[in-house]
């Protein structure tokens, strides 16, 4: 298994961008892929944010199997963060942040009116890694407005404050926060969904990685797909490599086939699915990491 070396140049100068500009709002929303709701986490996060109130989102809900997702907003209830899934191109994606944005930030907000200060905006930042859908998020909550600039605290030499139609503001920053990479499970996890280049891990790992995982939570989607048999179904993944290159034609050039089935993954060939199973969690660290 080739090791995957995560940035941790980027990494330090991500992390200090979130960190100075955490003063200037009032929540963080973290980005994740409704495909790999863990796996599209950075680990750190926790010690960065501290104790600064959080909202997730899981985003492209429309890729992810819609049970999983549930079962994974109910993790983070668990743990005291509220979540909630959407569609960042859909319409009342707006609303639906800006309604979940005053819930995590519901005593603060009136401990502000009730000094007298109504209809405050919310000032957030979003983190997630590459890929989840940050810019799409970010145009479908700035709509055509445009940046706000000026002498507003926070708002220093190359950022913006965007605002929303809604009651956000959001603080337009470059920082990206890289996954770590040491688990190689995330790494194939990234890698079959295309959040990282195709060329950090062997195709061929990548394609046993992914029929091996469809084998055992999703079959039917597989079955289907490839009109397989209840035994071939039960084959060794090497071995229904084979059966499937040469049923395709592909003679002996497997990479044909690997190409192939990466992009029915990622083309939702296969239907929905979700790659980080809560009922696979072994204990905590593998959520909040143990840096």
């Amino acid at each position: 298994m080739v090791v995957i070396q995560w940035f941790p140049g980027h990494m330090s100068k991500a992390r200090r961008q979130v960190q100075e500009n955490l003063k200037h709002v009032d929540l963080v929303m973290e980005l994740v892929d409704a495909r790999l709701p863990l796996s599209s986490r950075n680990p750190m996060l926790d010690k960065i944010i501290g104790t600064k109130p959080r909202l997730v989102i899981i985003n492209k809900k429309d890729l992810g199997n819609e049970l999983e997702t549930q079962k994974w907003v109910h993790y983070f209830e668990k743990q005291g963060i509220l979540a909630v899934k959407i569609n960042a191109k859909e319409q009342q994606t707006v609303k639906k942040l800006t309604k979940a944005a005053k819930e995590v930030l519901a005593d603060k907000l009136e401990r502000a009116e009730s000094r007298g200060i109504q209809n405050k905006a919310i000032r957030t930042m979003i983190i997630g890694i590459p890929n989840v859908g940050k810019s799409t998020l970010m145009n479908r909550l700035a709509g055509r407005k445009s940046a706000i600039t000026g002498n507003k605290p926070g708002v220093t030499k190359g950022q913006q404050w965007l605002k929303t139609n809604e009651a956000l503001e959001i603080l337009d920053t470059p920082g990206i926060l890289w996954p770590k990479f040491e688990d190689q499970t995330i790494g194939l996890k990234l890698a079959l969904t295309g959040a990282i280049k195709d060329e950090l891990i062997p195709k061929d790992e990548i394609t046993i990685f992914g029929l091996d995982f469809f084998s055992k939570h999703f079959p039917n989607e597989l079955q289907s797909r490839y009109k397989l048999g209840d035994a071939e179904l039960s084959m060794p993944a090497v071995d229904l490599i084979v059966l499937l290159t040469k049923k395709y034609g592909f003679r002996d050039d497997y990479d044909r086939f690997y190409d192939l089935f990466i992009k029915d993954v990622r083309d939702g060939k296969l239907g929905t699915y979700t790659l980080d199973i809560v009922g696979e969690l072994e204990d905590e660290d593998e959520i909040h990491g143990d840096d």
